[in-house]
């Protein structure tokens, strides 16, 4: 065992530490003490030696008695065995109490360092009121017994006067001051690494905004106000000279407490009272009220430490907690990992960076199978994974959603892109022992500080990632047209702000386009146009891709089903059962109040349900397919109609058929168009047709533009037609004048 371990081993024993640090340092603590006579009592102004007593207890309980009576034996020698006892028992019986006491109402942490604010009230209570009363009780006692050999006052020994009152405020502030030096002096003996602990602590408390040039001032104001003090008094001296010096000690050290922390207060503070006391005598000169000023005197040191280290703790704390939600600030409370704001501040001090974008689409399908946790955990353990490529000073950023953003310094950025990619694609996610390998996307670019359109950037990045996912490899923003996409994205955000304004201030217009019954039961499709204020109309192939990019799909169907439902109740009498239909977007029926939503308003305009007809074209957009079906099974059994538009398309196909439940199926004009010229289109239809009635749902052929079409859908069993032949799109309220 090395002499180190040896040592770190047998430290605390009782015949270790304990035994010598308090004879060691009780002398020298001792010589810290100041009294003085007032008609001819001995009074105390500063004692410390109780403030070692104190906290040797603290940090080694009863181990640390035997050490102590030593001291106390070896210092009282000189005043015989009953002496030594009477002395001994006077310090030892107080501080033994208050550590009872501190023990038994502190049951954790009670060795932690001081400044912390939850234990302010049980130690100044415990280790400075405490023991400095019962020191101050049993020392009047004695004096009134007789075992001290000084004379009582005339007003008697327990009566409050000016030497009770000076011994009171001597022993408090030897405490409030004593008690933190002392335990900072046996915490450096016991472990000296400490020490760079403590200085590191000491400079975190701190103000970040201090400078070198305002500590030095500060010093030598303190330095200046010190010489000043403890001037020697003589004809030539001036009221610099005197206690008012004293007085300007407060708001100096004030400043310092605000702006340097508890722990360098604290340990400056200390030596400053220690020699402002002990030479007090320079600034209080005798006069006929000469003890009434030092009482003034003494309670002013004591006043002054309680505020000064009082506010250093305030301070202090309130920085620490400011700097703590400073950084939180710059964290994801969620996933633990720097985010947006961390991003802006980092573009900002570097004067160039490289942005890589990372866009793992398939988190969120995974996230809404999985959880949320999957998600945060994925992005947690995939910065992990590319830690080891990053500098210091380089970091993985959290967005919202399923993204993540990594800067990167400049030097040799391509070699490094290229590494982080192969890095990205070893990646491997296990989630209930189930291997998962989403595809990531990746796109960077090359920026410059300060960044002052990091959100739009980000937009384009992100389209750019999107690339990235077909081609396999990293897309770099300046090669693939920036300027072209941070157009199309302001176009976008335009129409998207028109259709916010369509929606505030019904700019919207409603058209109908008859759907003919073969069987005479006509209905009219519902057709949306967006208004501009020239007067000029939008077509919603337009404006509809945004508003379900943007999230405004399901509120434009809302708005449209109530202006309908407004439009039936308002011309009842002049289209009784007419029959609409309206489509849908994928938003609204994987909405779970959806149909709710719809049955208020039914009860509202008091139109019957089997009126509407809702249309729905179905697409890999449908992110919840249980929800719609259980939305669109609620429409049903109210006595709403459901439709599928655009069939033998896209996601709508034969598989699609055999499941589906709907009253209505629309086949998509690309195959009704050429029915008559192309044998194929003409066999798909009739196919489609022949699988319907097996599933006994009616059928809707769209785009019926002449009579030969008009004639062979006809042919085939077609239920209803549509198309310019039958009826162009006209506006709503031409319905009624038409009736």
């Amino acid at each position: 065992m090395s002499f180190i371990n040896k040592y770190n081993y047998y430290k605390d024993k009782w015949w270790a530490l304990p035994l010598i640090v308090t004879p060691v340092l009780y002398p020298l603590f001792s010589m810290a003490n100041t009294f003085t006579l007032i008609s001819g009592q001995e009074v105390i102004l500063y004692y410390l030696p109780m403030a070692l007593l104190i906290a040797m207890m603290m940090f080694y309980g009863w181990v640390a008695l035997p050490g102590i009576v030593i001291a106390l034996i070896c210092h009282y020698s000189s005043a015989g065995p009953l002496g030594v006892m009477v002395k001994s028992l006077h310090l030892l019986f107080p501080v033994l109490l208050s550590w009872l006491g501190y023990r038994i109402f502190v049951t954790r942490r009670h060795k932690v360092a001081y400044g912390t604010a939850e234990l302010v009230s049980q130690r100044v209570f415990w280790q400075v009121l405490c023991p400095a009363s019962i020191y101050l009780i049993i020392l009047e006692l004695g004096v009134w017994l007789n075992f001290y050999d000084r004379p009582v006052s005339e007003s008697g020994a327990m009566a409050f006067n000016v030497p009770m009152l000076i011994n009171y405020q001597g022993l408090l502030v030897g405490s409030i001051t004593g008690v933190p030096f002392s335990y900072l002096l046996i915490r450096i003996i016991r472990h000296p690494r400490y020490a760079l602990s403590w200085f590191s602590q000491l400079r975190q408390e701190v103000d970040r905004k201090v400078t070198r040039t305002e500590m030095v001032v500060w010093l030598g104001i303190i330095t200046i106000i010190l010489l000043l003090l403890l001037r020697p008094l003589n004809k030539n001296s001036t009221i610099f000279s005197t206690n008012y010096t004293l007085s300007l000690l407060l708001p100096v050290m004030l400043w310092g407490s605000m702006r340097y922390g508890f722990r360098f207060m604290s340990f400056i503070w200390t030596p400053i009272l220690i020699v402002s006391i002990h030479f007090f005598y320079r600034y209080l000169p005798l006069f006929p009220a000469w003890d009434v000023q030092l009482a003034i005197a003494s309670s002013s040191y004591l006043v002054f430490s309680f505020i000064i280290l009082a506010m250093a703790v305030m301070a202090t704390r309130q920085r620490l907690v400011h700097d703590r939600a400073r950084r939180l600030a710059f964290i994801d409370p969620v996933a633990n990992m720097p985010n947006l704001r961390a991003l802006s501040r980092a573009l900002a001090d570097a004067p160039w960076s490289v942005l890589c974008f990372l866009r793992i689409p398939e988190l969120e399908l995974l996230g809404r199978n999985y959880g949320v946790l999957l998600r945060i955990q994925y992005k947690q353990r995939m910065a992990s994974w590319l830690k080891p490529l990053l500098s210091p000073e380089e970091s993985v950023y959290q967005l919202s959603g399923h993204d993540l953003v990594i800067r990167l310094n400049t030097q040799s950025h391509q070699t490094r892109i290229e590494e982080l990619d192969a890095r990205v694609k070893q990646f491997r996610f296990v989630w209930d022992d189930m291997p998962l390998q989403p595809q990531v996307g990746l796109s960077y670019c090359y920026v410059r500080s300060p960044v002052k359109h990091l959100y739009l950037l980000l937009g384009e990045m992100s389209t750019i990632a999107d690339l990235s996912l077909a081609t396999n490899h990293p897309e770099n923003l300046q090669n693939r047209g920036a300027a072209n996409l941070q157009r199309s994205l302001k176009s976008k955000v335009d129409v998207m702000n028109r259709l916010q304004l369509a929606l505030e201030q019904d700019h919207f217009e409603l058209m109908a386009q008859l759907i003919y019954g073969v069987r005479g039961d006509d209905y009219y499709e519902i057709l949306l146009r967006m208004r501009e204020e020239n007067g000029a109309s939008i077509s919603p192939d337009e404006f509809l891709p945004v508003a379900h990019e943007f999230g405004l799909s399901s509120r434009i169907d809302m708005w449209v089903i109530e202006h309908v439902l407004g439009f039936m109740a308002q011309h009842r009498e002049a289209l009784p059962a007419q029959r609409f239909s309206i489509n849908l977007s994928p938003a609204s029926i994987c909405r779970t109040h959806f149909a709710q939503e719809v049955r208020r308003l039914l009860d509202k305009y008091a139109v019957e349900a089997w009126q509407l007809i809702f249309e729905i074209t179905e697409s890999n957009t449908l992110t919840n397919l249980q929800q719609a079906n259980h939305t669109l099974a609620q429409l049903q059994q109210m006595g709403c109609r459901v439709a599928i538009d655009d069939f033998g398309t896209g996601y709508a196909s034969y598989a699609r058929l055999k499941t589906v439940n709907a009253d209505i199926l629309k086949i998509d004009g690309s195959f009704i168009r050429n029915i008559v010229s192309n044998s194929l289109d003409y066999q798909i239809v009739a196919s489609i047709c022949h699988l319907a009635r097996m599933k006994k749902m009616l059928v809707v052929a769209e785009y019926v533009e002449s009579e030969e079409i008009r004639s062979a859908a006809i042919a085939l069993g077609i239920d209803y037609l549509q198309g310019y032949l039958i009826g162009k799109p006209a506006p709503l309220e031409r319905l009624v004048a038409q009736a």
